[in-house]
């Protein structure tokens, strides 16, 4: 489904990403792991369009997008979260959800004017695909809660939600387990697991967790120092040794890797 082929980015005289290529196969959930600093948000942000690639080409369906801005990738169906929520803080949660889709008649204040009607059917449709949503979730108690009032896991839990308000094809997760207690996690990881095998959402997930990345991923890709060390299942990346050095001088973290 996606291709990186040999992708760059250079701020000044940095290379925060150099000569980088992988793929992610269509259907399935794709880890992506590495030390702080090994590039692994720029080449999220390459993706989704926040960054325009210094080199190489980025491939999406067969259809080159290397440089795309985020909205064009937004309506091909790539979609991504943040490691911190973009929650929109005074809007309830169903207003969180119903802000997503694209193409809303209400959004041009002549379709508002002049489409009243049909304004208000669309409306109606996006509130229970909003609602259905809710419910997939386990959110509906938190329907009409300011969404700024919610947790760190039922945020990360909401902007799950709002992929689902749009016709994403392919989700990017920065650090979904990030500042969650592990109930909620174990719901976050049994939604992605369900949106992947029920409704065939392709992922690829950036973790510093190595149990989520075991247990969700396959394939796992560690990058360093801005480019791809290896790719393979997780016993083979945690086997591998130049995945090991990238990680020595944060021992908790190396014995995490291997064990």
């Amino acid at each position: 489904m996606l291709s990186i082929q040999r992708v760059g980015k250079r701020f000044g005289g940095v290379d925060a990403v150099r000569d980088c290529s992988f793929e992610i196969t269509r259907g399935s959930i794709t880890g992506l792991i590495g030390p702080n600093g090994a590039g692994k948000t720029t080449l999220f942000n390459m993706i989704a369009g926040a960054l325009r690639p210094s080199s190489g080409r980025i491939v999406f369906d067969g259809k080159d997008v290397t440089g795309l801005a985020a909205d064009r990738m937004f309506h091909l169906g790539i979609v991504r979260s943040f490691q911190i929520p973009h929650e929109l803080a005074e809007m309830t949660v169903l207003e969180n959800l119903m802000f997503v889709p694209p193409g809303q008649i209400g959004e041009t204040p002549l379709g508002a004017l002049l489409r009243g009607g049909g304004v208000r059917r669309q409306e109606a449709t996006i509130k229970a695909r909003a609602d259905a949503t809710l419910e997939f979730l386990g959110l509906t108690h938190l329907r009409g809660e300011l969404a700024g009032r919610l947790s760190g896991g039922q945020l990360k839990l909401l902007e799950l939600g709002r992929t689902m308000m749009t016709d994403a094809r392919l989700v990017l997760l920065d650090e979904p387990a990030a500042g969650v207690n592990r109930t909620l996690l174990g719901k976050i990881l049994e939604m992605i697991r369900t949106l992947n095998s029920e409704r065939g959402y392709t992922f690829c997930i950036i973790e510093h967790d190595m149990d989520v990345i075991a247990t969700l991923c396959d394939p796992v890709v560690c990058m360093a120092q801005g480019t791809v060390l290896v790719q393979g299942t997780m016993d083979e990346v945690r086997r591998n040794e130049e995945v090991l050095e990238a990680y020595l001088g944060n021992a908790a973290t190396s014995a995490e890797v291997a064990h």
